[in-house]
């Protein structure tokens, strides 16, 4: 049973200090985190070792650590959530594509094998790198991609999150969409 948005507010706002209230709002936001990772880990590869679970409890260590944080609002803490859950993402990759790439392994001189297309963990990285670039250039269409794709939330939840229309939010993921795409294809030459 979804738990009203005012509910979630109330508790993030009775957050102190000493994280007094967290012990409350993990059972409010639970579901709704795991709906959220659940939605971007089903766009992973099969075979992926991180579970939504997993991505959740990291998530939420991750934002009760920071106990000197202050949440606006339910939109605040979720907009965190996706970020969180986006940084874990890419370290994951990161760890990943490190072992992958080295650790110990014989070095072999490209010219000797042929190159195969990237692996996931690679894609995310380049996503990444992408994301870094349009969020330099425009911070809303960045948010924008970190809740949506890596936070699963839908157009209207973050035009409600951002204060926008609906409408606006689509057309700024279009752009975002086709702008990674093209930044994505410069770095890879395709």
């Amino acid at each position: 049973m979804p738990t009203a948005p005012e509910e979630i507010t109330r508790v993030l706002n009775a957050l102190g200090p000493d994280n007094s209230a967290a012990e409350e709002l993990l059972p409010l936001v639970y579901q709704e985190l795991r709906h959220l990772a659940a939605a971007r880990m089903a766009k992973e590869q099969p075979g992926h070792t991180l579970q939504a679970t997993a991505l959740v409890h990291e998530a939420w260590m991750r934002l009760a650590k920071h106990a000197e944080q202050r949440w606006e609002n339910r939109g605040h803490f979720f907009a965190a959530a996706a970020e969180a859950m986006r940084r874990i993402l890419i370290e994951n990759a990161r760890r990943k594509s490190r072992h992958k790439h080295g650790g110990g392994q014989l070095r072999v001189e490209l010219d000797e094998l042929q190159l195969v297309a990237a692996t996931p963990d690679e894609q995310v990285l380049m996503l990444d790198e992408a994301l870094a670039k349009l969020q330099a250039v425009d911070p809303q269409k960045g948010r924008i991609v970190v809740l949506k794709f890596f936070g699963g939330m839908s157009g209207a939840a973050i035009a409600e999150m951002l204060g926008v229309t609906e409408r606006t939010v689509e057309r700024q993921w279009a752009f975002a969409k086709a702008w990674l795409v093209s930044e994505i294809k410069q770095v890879t030459g395709a």
